[in-house]
């Protein structure tokens, strides 16, 4: 069980210098084919250009994002060439209004997307809108690399956030091939409800349906010593030296946690480690 068909999305030469390098080293590791979008995204909103404009000055912000989309591709093919791996390359230009249904449409057919961390301070706003697009248009599953890459320990401690949802749990059967290659993978249950299903044994039942596939599992139980749930995983994650945390994207709605916060924004914000979501 491996991954075997990758895509990275790239809008621009840092994020593609941050990026592809990851998504090459995974693709390697699995032997698997990694194909690369490389975006030029016209940025102009939607109804954007005023009665009677120049219909030059929209080919002119067109042109452009070809432009850039191209300069991009011709880049990672140089990056690309010689690695011995099974790639592709395609520019697209498209409308950030569009976005979201043109990366949903190409990550639908993808074992995996490879993705920058989407916040920081030189983040773009397609970032944020490329990840979320694969998380739920294209119903894929997301690695969300940190600028300092995968690390050299990548996927040998693995904690996987288990909360018993169905996105906790659909993330954790997405990232079995990793899990089944761990040489630990830690499940960490932070102040579990009194009245769970799981309260006499939190974590139990998955630690169970993972020691069938040959993972070697243990659980954690924490209790929520810190203001966020977030901020117990991330110092979990340091304190153990995991390299990657599995857990469920967007328990709530995407404009809740925009506006108040939550465990999926709060995590991709303030990791350092690659973080592996599902929804």
């Amino acid at each position: 069980m491996s991954y075997k068909s990758i895509t990275t999305f790239l809008s621009s030469a840092v994020e593609l210098d941050a990026t592809l390098p990851s998504a090459i080293d995974f693709a390697m590791r699995q032997d698997a084919h990694l194909g690369a979008c490389l975006l030029g995204v016209d940025m102009t909103p939607a109804g954007g250009f005023y009665m009677g404009a120049s219909p030059l000055l929209l080919q002119e912000t067109l042109e452009r994002a070809q432009t850039d989309a191209e300069t991009l591709e011709a880049r990672a093919r140089k990056r690309l060439d010689g690695t011995g791996l099974r790639w592709g390359t395609e520019s697209a230009v498209v409308q950030f209004g569009g976005l979201p249904g043109m990366v949903g449409l190409r990550a639908r057919f993808s074992d995996l997307v490879i993705q920058m961390r989407p916040y920081g301070r030189d983040a773009l706003p397609t970032q944020e809108a490329v990840v979320e697009a694969a998380l739920f248009e294209g119903q894929a599953a997301c690695l969300v690399v940190p600028e300092t890459g995968l690390g050299t320990d990548f996927g040998k401690r693995i904690v996987v956030a288990w909360n018993q949802s169905n996105e906790a749990l659909n993330a954790v059967r997405r990232a079995l091939p990793m899990l089944i290659q761990a040489d630990l993978v830690n499940i960490v249950v932070v102040n579990p409800p009194v009245h769970s299903p799981e309260r006499s044994d939190p974590g139990g039942l998955l630690t169970q349906m993972l020691a069938r596939h040959g993972v070697r599992a243990e659980v954690s139980v924490l209790a929520k010593t810190l203001p966020r749930v977030s901020d117990v995983l991330m110092r979990h994650i340091e304190d153990t030296s995991a390299s990657l945390l599995v857990m469920g994207a967007y328990g709530h709605s995407r404009l809740r946690e925009a506006i108040l916060g939550g465990a999926t924004r709060n995590v991709l914000e303030n990791a350092q480690t690659p973080v592996f979501l599902a929804h």
